[in-house]
């Protein structure tokens, strides 16, 4: 029996679980990259919101959250939070006035470029055990799992993946 953090042993058949060390994982990787995060006075959502921005152009509030994620009432506070430390820009939307167009300062782009540092640290924290190819090879097996069970089982390629 190997322990846990607080020193109390664990039966194999619960550390081998993979259910449980995925949650356990999680919990980790959640705690790293929130605490770095607030370090920095931000959040996952912020972070979010930023990405889907740059990747994607301006975006309605709708269709923002679709891009994220982030449910539309909780987006709004993001939005609000990110506006008032002038990171994106929130202006009417020229073909519908009753919407609003959302998009990324520059200022929010240097803040991203700082964002993206500092989870690049967490995550190298978080996966220190592991190798380059290891990251790597964990991080499709995720995404696997992850796009099995939002969309529905994928086709198999024939290199396995």
């Amino acid at each position: 029996m190997t322990t846990e953090e607080n020193g109390t042993p664990v039966p194999a058949r619960l550390r081998e679980l993979p259910s449980r060390l995925l949650g356990q994982a999680s919990t980790r990787a959640q705690r790293l990259v929130t605490e770095a995060l607030s370090e920095a006075d931000a959040r996952t959502w912020h972070y979010a919101a930023l990405v889907a921005l740059e990747d994607s152009g301006p975006a309605s509030q709708a269709a923002l959250s679709t891009r994220t994620g982030i449910h539309r009432s909780d987006l709004v506070a993001v939005i609000n939070e990110l506006a008032e430390r002038e990171l994106v820009e929130r202006t009417p939307d020229p073909g519908d006035r009753r919407r609003n167009v959302v998009t990324l300062t520059a200022h929010g782009r240097r803040r991203l470029r700082k964002l993206e540092q500092i989870l690049d640290a967490a995550q190298a924290e978080l996966l220190a055990p592991l190798t380059a190819q290891e990251r790597e090879q964990l991080t499709r097996l995720l995404g696997r799992i992850v796009e099995h069970h939002t969309y529905g089982d994928p086709v198999m390629g024939p290199d396995g993946r």
